[in-house]
């Protein structure tokens, strides 16, 4: 919810008051598509490695094992990266600037609320060894 509403909150501001990225839709479309693209196989991807490591992809229940290999290599949240890319995907393929302008709320969100919260979690359950990966892998990128 902390990413839908806001991009469906745009996209109504949008129709309501449309205020355009791009001038072409082939542009659009030429940079959004992709996006859309990369964040399900990144999502996908993040959620298989999880799954194969033997931990429940789903950050509402327990952590098992600490990932630091597949995606878990450049992100430390490749699930939420990934929905941030088709986010941004959505907004630039529907050539709409209000859904970008209400993400900064999201990521403010998800950076304070959620993200922060489970990284004092993970450093209480796996000490060192989160302190070590969370030394040499961003945040983000």
């Amino acid at each position: 919810m902390i990413f839908l509403v806001p991009l469906v909150a745009g996209l109504v501001l949008h129709i309501e008051f449309p205020v355009y990225l791009l001038p072409q839709v082939w542009l659009q479309l030429a940079i959004g598509l992709p996006l859309i693209g990369i964040g399900i196989v990144l999502n996908a991807s993040a959620d298989t490695t999880m799954g194969n490591a033997g931990t429940n992809p789903d950050p509402s229940k327990p952590a098992t094992v600490l990932v630091t290999y597949g995606p878990f290599r450049f992100s430390r949240n490749p699930q939420y990266l990934s929905v941030i890319v088709l986010y941004r995907g959505i907004a630039i393929s529907a050539n709409a600037l209000w859904p970008m302008v209400l993400l900064s709320g999201s990521l403010l969100v998800i950076t304070y609320g959620v993200i922060k919260r489970e990284e004092r979690y993970l450093e209480r359950k796996f000490g060192d060894e989160y302190l070590r990966s969370k030394a040499r892998v961003r945040r983000w990128l």
